[in-house]
């Protein structure tokens, strides 16, 4: 569990860095340029993060090819991510139609779908499900699942790094208005992103949904032993997600609106009984294509 213990020392140095920091550097810049406090503390966060990760990375002998996930030859990685990109969206695209069919998310108001620019959204989307599953899926199913499973085992990993992986998402959402900002706002900023693990049950449904993905992935991870189809599965989903994203918007007077969380109208209930199903089918598909690896 040491390597876990690390990687979490991570995040406890990028918030502090951020709680110091962020109120100087964002005094420091607004002279010159007209930045928003949470960008500039995000940033400031993720700069931390992504230094730390480096060095720990060489620290823990994970910053070689097979530890990060990449592995594979670059063309068969291509062709394993291509593949899992397909398999995420056709995988995601049925629970989308659930989704509008049952009148859970409506089209939102004053939407043309001639009038759309359907090749943009299509090509933001892909170009923001590919950004996202290249960082996250390098950093939690590449070097930290790799370091978990070397001392404590794949499963531990996987658990752990899905654990992870569904907190991550409710963090950096706190806003604090002009008005307000101070010397503590850096110490503001962290608590607010920090606030929904206050009140964990009404978040339950949309955590739940999140870890189940990302005990998914996981296993996928683990079977295949490196990250190509894991990129490509979560690219896939995050594809389908911005779409509903841009066009549609949650019922609220329906009522199953329950199936789907307030954190976004997504993921929930709804989803994370689809993520055991499709679980279930992937991790039968992947079982076949490749022996299980650590």
């Amino acid at each position: 569990m040491k390597a876990f213990a690390w990687f979490m020392g991570l995040f406890v140095f990028g918030f502090a860095m951020m709680a110091l920091l962020a109120w100087p550097l964002y005094d420091w810049l607004t002279p010159t340029f007209d930045f928003k406090f949470h960008r500039v503390a995000n940033r400031l966060g993720m700069l931390v993060l992504l230094i730390s990760f480096v060095l720990l990375a060489r620290r823990l002998a994970l910053a070689d090819r097979n530890s990060l996930g990449y592995g594979l030859p670059r063309r068969e990685f291509l062709r394993e991510a291509a593949l899992g990109l397909l398999i995420g969206v056709a995988t995601m695209l049925p629970i989308a139609f659930i989704m509008l069919g049952l009148d859970l998310r409506v089209l939102r108001e004053g939407l043309d779908p001639a009038n759309v620019p359907w090749l943009r959204l299509a090509a933001g989307g892909l170009a923001t499900g590919i950004t996202v599953a290249l960082i996250e899926e390098t950093f939690i199913r590449g070097a930290m699942h790799s370091g978990i499973a070397r001392e404590s085992g794949a499963r531990v990993a996987i658990l752990l790094t899905a654990a992870l992986y569904s907190s991550l998402h409710f963090v950096g959402r706190y806003r604090i208005p002009v008005e307000e900002l101070g010397p503590d706002s850096g110490l503001r900023h962290v608590l607010g992103t920090l606030a929904d693990f206050a009140t964990p049950l009404d978040i339950a449904d949309a955590w739940l949904a999140l870890f189940a993905v990302g005990v998914l992935l996981g296993m996928v991870r683990a079977l295949t032993g490196n990250i190509a189809a894991c990129i490509g599965l979560h690219a896939g989903w995050v594809w389908v997600i911005s779409f509903l994203r841009e066009t549609s918007r949650p019922d609220e007077a329906n009522s199953l609106r329950f199936l789907l969380s307030q954190f976004d109208g997504v993921v929930g209930w709804l989803v994370l009984g689809w993520t055991i199903v499709i679980g279930a089918v992937l991790w039968r598909f992947y079982a076949k294509r490749t022996p299980l690896s650590p």
